[in-house]
């Protein structure tokens, strides 16, 4: 068997690389368009003049043009028409809480769900015709994500967002509300706000996120303020889609029982409405969450059933490809769940169109066309997470797994093939025709036992077995070691549960996937036809579930917390180094796997690539910490308190970690998507101290989260005998093995370079029994000459034992978000501070902070930063002096 030396060209592949640096370069260095059309044209012309002359060069000199061509598209795509900005401009104008009315036509439908008791909310997007206020009305066209709250009386939600009766859930009341179906046109009457980021460094871009899919301001609104306007609004196709959408997860709600309809709905249609907040943990935990959103792989997994049921019919193989590709498209466009599926579909159309001429198969140029199609519509899609790992996904198979795999393993399996035809060795390399000839000696003994139409293809069988299981077990590890970057720097997750998992789960979604389809379809007909097919997808499901649990719970039974911690490793944001050694490492094993001649140097870069991972895993990063100073920072987590403060020795404690009140009913977990994201962007992976100043859930919401993720030694509290919220978190740290202790007054100790000096509660109070906030734990840390005080949600019995104490600080971290029960006159003239900082959410229905606390300080002298107007806010006390920095300014 002869190798080629060189690799496969690919042009396409090379092509899309270059576009992705062009769209790169235009987001970081902005030019007049005209440069890079001048500079475009340029560089054709340059390399249609070289072409004959200097082949390389002028390959070069296109690869500049893609470049360039890619810096001016994304900038270009990025300026909004004027009359767009201008609406904008004008909902803004209007959103600030007052109540208005709009006339608007729904673009995207919602599914209710419970809000508290006897409540349900859904969420819509609208785009507005004409928006009316006290001041007159105005044409605006605009998108609203509305939030719609409706009272309910002995109700249940139905599985196509319907408000049904509870003794029959597939049947809409006569009196339910109006069904907020996709065109329907409404007078709404709505409050507006704007909508916020947490702004802390490396926060999610969420406004950012909704402008790109048209939302440009956020509303609430009763259900009994919203009525029903005559005529339909919108694209007939559009329609048709979104009544498709609902009706297949109305017949898989009714097809499947409760607990497996929500992943059914996940995994087949991407409608993720129904899932719950911590099933999506488990996923993510496995390194399995490809499965539970559709994806590139579920649809190449429902195509190729497709391909292959028609093959086995017969059907012509240009009719089976041109069939497949319109039933994948047709599958994508139902789904609408975005990118992913497109990009999937496009690949898909581009293989098999290249399959139908008889072409060289090349995936590598397959990616290519794909990227190069996806980021000309959508020149943003590259800088998006979903993007980048559905790409590299497909590169490490193709570009790495796929040529390695078919010099080792695959020719053995082709050798197995018409085993008993002798002729056919001439026809395989020598070594796999001696793999052969020793699968028939095998044979020639077990025929005495088995009998001679078994004593061949039972040896064939468990050969294509593990020849089929290894090259599973070697792409799953090679996918985990090439996407630990991107899994890194996007979730902050090394998935070392990855392989395991995947080597159960993939083949059980390419049973689940076909299987599902069939019973949704056959559902269509009868129920009772569509049973097998149910049993059989369910089963599946179940395998995926439970594998999922055992290997993503936040808990394995029986394992040790060394075994747990492993499952479930969190890390922070690699350095420029960490991710420029990945970047070689995946490029050298594409280049080592494409010289069909360099096993040793395919091998070398393999383990370089899994080297990168481990040290991307399991080697702690460099803080990103001044030396020899004290820092406190507030971190922005709304209407709440969570502060970082770092010891000049570079103990890391969090006093309070964020959270959110019960009666928000809200599964969004600040300690996760707020805090964790911020210590990791700044390189912090461990805490040695939490602090818990008194149980209110805007103070320790969060801290589970940061307690799992960052695994801290100590745990301090001021209530001796933990109450409501405080019990599971305290149980929590018991299990991990930390300290837990409990401050009051008078306690002073040096830890890590600084002085703390508990201030409150005192020490003869009883905690937990009287108000939380009387509770609330006070200090104050010093380094040299300077002292920061922090109140926590202290009030006037507490601010009363401060000033008892006659502490100075320099800093000043206002008591209770600013609210008029605390931050005294006397407190101000008593500490003296230069500087304070408010913790407090913007909009936030308490009116913090209060005018007269603002006033207070001002007339004190004190310089006031706020985490609704500055984001998160840095102090670092060096001794001598107090220097402010607000992150989001540089």
């Amino acid at each position: 068997m002869t190798h080629d030396r060189k690799p496969p060209r690919q042009p396409l592949f090379w092509a899309a690389l270059a576009f992705s640096l062009g769209l790169w370069t235009g987001v970081r260095a902005w030019r007049p368009p005209s440069w890079w059309v001048i500079a475009v044209v340029a560089f054709v012309f340059a390399a249609s003049w070289f072409l004959p002359k200097r082949a390389w060069l002028a390959k070069a000199l296109s690869l500049g043009a893609w470049v360039l061509l890619g810096a001016f598209l994304i900038q270009i795509r990025g300026q909004r028409p004027d009359e767009l900005q201008q609406d904008d401009a004008r909902i803004l104008a209007l959103a600030d809480g007052r109540a208005v009315t709009l006339t608007a036509r729904v673009i995207r439908e919602g599914y209710a769900r419970d809000a508290g008791p006897r409540s349900i909310r859904e969420s819509i997007d609208v785009e507005t015709e004409e928006i009316a206020s006290q001041g007159g009305s105005w044409p605006v066209r605009a998108g609203v994500r509305l939030t719609i709250y409706e009272k309910v009386e002995d109700r249940a939600i139905g599985p196509s967002g319907d408000r049904v009766i509870l003794d029959d859930p597939m049947t809409r009341s006569p009196d339910d509300p109006i069904p907020l179906t996709y065109g329907t046109r409404l007078r709404i009457r709505a409050k507006l706000h704007p909508a916020r980021n947490y702004r802390n460094p490396g926060a999610f871009d969420y406004e950012g996120y909704l402008r790109d899919n048209g939302i440009s301001v956020l509303g609430s609104a009763e259900a009994t303020d919203i009525a029903r306007l005559p005529g339909f609004s919108g694209s007939r196709i559009q329609l048709w889609r979104t009544r498709v959408h609902s009706s297949i997860v109305a017949k898989i709600h009714q097809l499947w029982p409760a607990s497996q309809a929500s992943l059914m709905d996940a995994m087949v249609l991407g409608e993720e409405s129904f899932l719950r907040n911590a099933t999506r943990t488990e996923y993510q935990r496995s390194g399995t969450y490809h499965v539970l959103v559709v994806s590139g792989m579920n649809l190449s997994i429902l195509a190729f059933a497709i391909f292959w049921a028609l093959r086995q019919f017969r059907v012509d193989p240009a009719v089976a490809a041109i069939t497949t590709v319109v039933v994948s498209f047709a599958y994508a466009f139902v789904v609408g769940v975005g990118p992913p599926v497109w990009r999937a579909a496009l690949m898909l159309a581009t293989y098999l169109g290249a399959r139908l001429l008889y072409r060289e198969r090349n995936m590598m140029n397959a990616i290519g066309a794909a990227a190069l199609g996806v980021l000309i519509v959508d020149p943003h899609a590259l800088f998006g997470a979903s993007f980048q790992l559905t790409f590299l996904a497909v590169f490490i198979i193709a570009g790495i797994g796929s040529p390695i795999l078919e010099r080792t393993t695959l020719p053995y399996a082709r050798g197995l093939r018409l085993l008993r035809a002798a002729s056919y060795d001439l026809h395989v390399a020598p070594d796999v025709a001696q793999f052969r000839l020793d699968l028939r000696l095998i044979g020639s003994r077990l025929k005495r036992f088995i009998g001679d139409r078994l004593s061949l293809a039972l040896p064939a069988i468990l050969m294509r077995v593990a020849i089929g299981l290894s090259g599973l077990i070697f792409i799953s590890a090679l996918m985990q070691a090439g996407l630990a970057l991107l899994m890194a720097y996007h979730f902050h997750r090394a998935t070392t549960m990855g392989m395991p998992a995947n080597l159960a789960v993939i083949p059980l979604t390419q049973v689940l996937m076909p299987a599902a389809a069939a019973a949704v379809g056959l559902g269509y007909i009868s129920t009772a036809l569509a049973k097998p097919a149910v049993w059989i997808s369910g089963l599946a499901l179940e395998g995926i579930a439970g594998t999922v649990h055992w290997l993503g719970g936040a808990q394995v039974a029986g394992a040790s917390t060394f075994v747990t911690t492993i499952a479930d490793l969190r890390v922070a944001m690699p350095s420029l180094t960490m991710i420029l050694a990945s970047i070689a490492a995946l490029a050298l094993a594409m280049l080592a796997a494409q010289f069909r001649r360099t096993r040793l140097a395919a091998f070398a870069s393999i383990v370089l690539l899994f080297g990168v991972a481990g040290w991307i895993a399991f080697v702690p990063s460099r803080p990103h910490l001044r030396a020899g100073v004290m820092e406190m920072t507030t971190i922005d987590v709304g209407q709440g308190d969570s502060i970082l403060l770092v010891t000049p020795e570079g103990r890391a404690l969090l006093i309070d970690a964020g959270g959110l009140p019960q009666w928000m009913h809200s599964d969004f977990d600040l300690g996760e998507q707020v805090v964790s994201s911020y210590l990791w962007n700044r390189g912090i992976d461990r805490l040695d101290v939490v602090v818990i100043t008194h149980p209110h859930a805007d103070h320790l919401g969060g801290m589970p989260a940061v307690i799992a993720n960052f695994h801290p030694r100590e745990l301090w509290l001021s209530i001796d005998k933990p109450v409501g919220q405080l019990v599971p978190i305290v149980a929590q740290a018991e299990r991990a093995g930390m300290k837990v202790s409990v401050k009051k007054e008078g306690d002073e100790f040096d830890y890590g370079g600084a002085h703390f000096h508990m201030l409150a509660p005192g020490r003869d109070q009883i905690t937990g029994l009287m108000r939380p906030n009387d509770d609330c734990l006070v200090l104050t840390a010093t380094f040299g000459g300077t002292t920061a005080l922090l109140e926590g949600d202290a009030e006037r019995p507490a601010e009363r034992r401060v000033v008892e104490e006659h502490p100075e600080a320099m800093l000043l971290k206002v008591a209770h978000h600013g609210s008029a029960s605390g931050t005294s006159a006397d407190l101000l003239s008593t500490v003296h501070p230069r500087y304070a900082v408010i913790s407090v959410g913007a909009r936030n229905v308490y009116g913090h902070p209060r005018r007269e606390v603002l006033e207070r300080l001002q007339q004190a002298g004190v310089k006031t930063y706020r985490t609704d107007e500055e984001g998160a806010v840095s102090f670092y006390l060096d001794g001598k002096s107090v220097t402010p920095d607000v992150a989001l300014i540089h």
